[in-house]
C-alpha cells in the first residue's frame, strides 16, 4: 500500500529572510515537501520578549505566542554558543552577549577576551539550536540538537555568520566560517536539529 504525502504550510516566526533562505536550503537538501514561508504578520505584531532561561523555553514560547496568528503551523528557533568554561556564556545571551545593538565583532572580541590565556578543553564549546512547531496555540513539538568544537584564538573564514569565524571544528580542521554553505548545513547545530524536526513532521 503506498501513501502520499500532502504539501503543507510552516511559517517562520521571525522577519529575518536571511534565516528563511537557510531554512529553504535546508529543506531543499532534504528533499521536504514542506512550504517555508516567513509569517505575514510577524512584523506588525509586538515582539515577543526571549527573557527565559533556557533555549527550549525561549523557542516554544515564541512559536506559542505567534502560532495564534494564523491557523497554519507556526516554528521557531533559538540557539547558541555555549562555552562550559565560561559558566555556559554567551549561551542564551549569545545575541546580546556584547550588550543590544553590539555587533557580531564585539561579542567575538568580548569572547576572546574572555578566554584569553586559556587553552586545551577549557577552549571547547558548542552550538545548540532548539525548534519549536506550535498550531492555534499548542505546541506540536520541540527538537534540540548540537554540535562540538571548539573556539579558536583568531577569527577565521569569511562565510557564515554570528560566531561562526570563531567556532572551529575539528573533523574538518576549519571554522564555520570556512566552510561552504551547503558543508556546514550537513554539520550544524541548526541543520541537524531541522533534519530531526522534519523526521518528526513527516513521520
Amino acid at each position: 500500500m503506498t501513501s502520499t504525502r500532502t504539501s503543507r504550510k510552516l511559517y517562520l516566526a521571525s522577519g529575518n529572510a536571511g534565516k528563511l533562505r537557510e531554512y529553504h536550503a535546508l529543506a531543499a537538501a532534504a528533499r521536504s515537501d514542506l512550504e517555508l514561508d516567513l509569517l505575514p504578520q510577524y512584523a506588525a505584531l509586538p515582539e515577543f520578549p526571549e527573557a527565559a532561561p533556557t533555549f527550549a523555553e525561549n523557542a516554544a514560547g515564541k512559536a506559542l505566542y505567534y502560532s495564534r496568528a494564523c491557523e497554519d503551523m507556526v516554528f521557531s528557533d533559538d540557539s547558541g554558543l555555549v562555552v562550559p568554561a565560561l559558566g555556559g556564556e554567551p549561551g542564551v545571551h549569545s545575541a546580546r552577549y556584547a550588550g543590544v545593538g553590539a555587533g557580531y565583532d564585539q561579542k567575538i572580541a568580548k569572547l576572546l577576551g574572555a578566554l584569553r590565556d586559556r587553552g586545551g578543553a577549557e577552549r571547547s564549546a558548542y552550538f545548540v539550536c532548539v525548534i519549536a512547531v506550535a498550531q492555534m496555540g499548542r505546541v506540536i513539538t520541540v527538537v534540540s540538537e548540537k554540535v562540538d568544537g571548539e573556539i579558536a584564538e583568531a577569527p577565521r573564514g569569511s562565510g557564515g555568520f554570528g560566531y561562526d569565524p570563531v567556532f572551529y571544528f575539528p573533523a574538518l580542521g576549519k571554522t564555520f566560517a570556512e566552510l561552504p554553505a551547503d558543508e556546514k548545513n550537513a554539520r550544524s547545530h541548526r541543520g541537524k536539529a531541522f533534519r530531526r524536526l522534519l523526521e518528526v513532521l513527516e513521520s
